[in-house]
């Protein structure tokens, strides 16, 4: 099963028992499994919950309020894949039978908890490879169409032949055959394209091929058409496939047998453009096909360059449309002076051009850049009349990391729409460049983190937390500040790159120190101050965190109480044990222990079975803007009430208004912070009288 922190599950649970789904959701979550869970109520929840929000894995058990036959009728009439499992209590043959005929795709037993979580990572192992499978379906349908219609374009004579029989020939090849369309051969056996004398040797052949044999690279017959004249050819044999079947595709040629020389001037026209000389499109395309597989296989790298010329539109009028053509093969004529025999050079639209070129990047932007410089030195006599033309150029370095023929196209037709806008100019696209680039910012990130730490370059700033029921307490919440270039930023801009480089262990130390030093201060000061920190999981199997806690402390002078440490409901969820471990160690030292984002779980409260915190910080959903979402006012009641049962603070953030720190109020919350009650900033100014 792919890591949680790479995907979240979006499960969704139908049980008539809140209780049993919350345990389902902590079972998830404490093997590490990230979820994101759903609990409808009833079947039109039920139905809007499939039809608007994306589910990977449904978990049902028998229920009063949705039946599971309507459970399974809502899946399939969604058309989505959406894997269901049984939640059962014991074996039973009759409801094993009955499930499977109901769609029902497994059946896990809720009192095993790894039976459970075995189901649960198979089902979404299989989801996840039926994805991945429908994704390269999806890509095989697209490179078929785009090589489908390569071969409708090409002047070779293509047909593909299944058991000797034809099921797909292009218009070249109905054309030399004498067909007027596909219908007409459809069906034949390809021995009817060969001349009687050469009937015997050619039911051979297919015989070995149909064995397995190896083709061979040319084979030498008389081809008959549907007239019965004869004509020498040679034929190609390729192995592939056609609409997901195996199949032989054959090619075609007329053997010139008395002038070979000719024969190569004629297939070197046939893949020329005729006005410009350079290579066709579809020609051009089969090599850029090439290119780009082999950059997927790691045999070099190419650079694929697009050509326009600046404002053709508007110098079209002044030259003559009769003179087009003159202009054509004119700039035709300087790419390939400035480019030569080094690389593949096309008239890919109709005043557009192409180079395909190998070698680095380095060399893919000089050879641009020379090309640009050539067209812009020159100056055209077309008749009479004489212009200068620019041209702009698009392009990509091909390699690994852009081995697709449509992502190839895709970047160098918008990087080269990027220099046509400034005209003059190029604009190639390196995909290793971007990868450089980003590996680059990390690694100044990673950097810049380090010297905060070593030095002075992180700061606290401190909200003030309000409480509303009449306690004398001066609290603050504490919130980290690193210094880059004059400018302040909040931990979203780098605590992900320091979580992936295992900062945040030492980000936490560094926070908890220097957060009891202030109140060490302000102690002596005659200011006693409490403050609010937050923690990540990293601190919370860190043995240095306690040792932290402990010295700091005691070197400072600061009661323990005065230092309230907290963290996010769903990662004490999925590091449950690691952060009992933590409240049990802080306990002795008098440190308050609180959960931020409460609220969000299903049934939050079934965590305080297992982890009892002093506090509680309501999820941002049900506190901000309260004014206006009255909804959320029972839900907060409820919260208030029921930590108030349990000698438990509440908290509510992002206080907006007067009104809304009334309502608060009325529901009994016990603290609130926000920018009505204060904005972070640098000092400790706040009037709690």
């Amino acid at each position: 099963m792919q890591n949680a922190n790479d995907m979240t599950v979006r499960l969704l649970i139908v049980d008539d028992s809140g209780e049993n789904a919350e345990t389902i959701v902590s079972t998830l979550r404490n093997s590490g499994i990230a979820v994101r869970p759903a609990r409808p109520q009833h079947s039109e929840e039920l139905a809007q919950v499939l039809g608007n929000q994306p589910i990977d894995l449904v978990l049902a058990a028998p229920a009063q309020s949705i039946p599971l036959l309507q459970v399974t009728q809502q899946i399939a009439a969604s058309g989505k894949d959406i894997p269901m499992i049984l939640l059962a209590e014991r074996l039973d043959e009759n409801e094993w039978v009955e499930a499977g005929a109901n769609g029902i795709r497994a059946i896990a037993l809720r009192h095993r908890p790894e039976h459970l979580l075995a189901v649960v990572r198979n089902e979404w192992t299989d989801l996840h490879a039926r994805r991945g499978l429908r994704r390269i379906e999806a890509q095989m349908r697209e490179t078929e169409r785009r090589c489908d219609a390569l071969i409708s374009s090409s002047r070779d004579p293509i047909a593909y032949i299944h058991e000797g029989m034809h099921i797909r020939a292009n218009e070249a090849y109905l054309e030399m055959f004498g067909y007027e369309a596909f219908d007409d051969v459809e069906g034949i056996s390809l021995l009817d394209m060969v001349a009687p004398q050469h009937v015997e040797g050619f039911k051979q052949l297919l015989k070995s091929l149909s064995k397995g044999d190896a083709p061979p690279p040319q084979y030498q017959v008389d081809a008959r058409n549907q007239d019965g004249g004869v004509f020498p050819a040679t034929m190609e044999f390729t192995q592939a496939s056609y609409e997901g079947e195996s199949c032989l595709q054959v090619v075609f040629r007329r053997r010139m047998e008395f002038d070979p020389e000719l024969a190569r001037e004629v297939e070197d026209l046939r893949q020329r453009d005729q006005v410009t000389g350079l290579l066709n499109r579809p020609t051009f395309m089969l090599h850029v096909e090439n290119a780009v597989a082999q950059a997927g296989r790691s045999e070099g790298q190419f650079g694929l360059l697009l050509i326009e010329p600046d404002h053709y539109a508007r110098l079209l009028p002044d030259i003559g449309l009769d003179s087009a053509d003159v202009l054509i093969g004119a700039l035709g004529q300087v790419l390939a002076d400035t480019v030569g025999d080094g690389a593949r050079l096309a008239r890919f639209g109709e005043h557009s051009f192409a180079v395909l070129t190998e070698g680095p990047y380095a060399h893919t932007v000089a050879l641009a850049d020379q090309i640009r410089a050539a067209y812009a030195a020159k100056v055209f006599s077309i008749g009479e009349r004489s212009a200068t033309v620019t041209v702009s150029i698009g392009g990509v370095q091909v390699g690994e990391k852009i081995a697709s023929i449509g992502q190839v196209l895709a970047r160098a037709t918008e990087c080269t729409h990027a220099a046509s806008e400034l005209g003059n100019t190029t604009r190639i696209f390196d995909p290793a460049a971007v990868d450089r680039v980003e590996e680059e910012r990390i690694q100044r990130w990673v950097t810049r983190i380090r010297e905060a730490l070593a030095g002075d370059g992180f700061q606290l700033h401190y909200q003030p937390v309000l409480n509303l029921q009449g306690e004398p307490l001066e609290l603050y919440e504490a919130y980290l500040r690193l210094e880059n270039n004059g400018e302040l930023l909040s931990p979203t801009a780098f605590l992900g790159i320091a979580e992936e480089h295992g900062l945040l262990a030492d980000i936490n130390r560094w926070v908890v120190a220097h957060a009891i030093g202030v109140l060490g201060e302000r102690e002596r000061a005659g200011h006693p101050t409490h403050m609010m920190v937050k923690v990540t999981p990293e601190s919370f199997n860190d043995p240095q965190m306690i040792a932290t806690l402990r010295r700091e402390l005691l070197a400072n002078g600061v009661p323990g109480e005065r230092l309230w440490l907290h963290a996010p409901e769903a990662k004490v969820f999925t590091h449950l044990r690691n952060a009992q471990q933590f409240l049990a160690e802080v306990a002795p030292l008098g440190c308050r222990i609180g959960l931020e984002q409460f609220g969000s779980g299903l049934d939050s409260f079934q965590l305080l079975a297992h982890f009892q915190p002093q506090f509680l910080k309501l999820d941002r959903d049900f506190t901000s803007d309260f004014a206006r979402t009255r909804e959320h006012s029972e839900k907060i009641s409820e919260i208030t009430a029921r930590a108030q049962s349990a000698n438990i603070r509440t908290i509510a953030e992002f206080v907006a208004d007067a009104n809304s720190m009334s309502l608060l109020f009325s529901a009994g919350v016990d603290y609130v912070q926000g920018e009505f009650v204060g904005p972070a900033g640098p000092l400790m100014n706040f009037d709690f009288a």
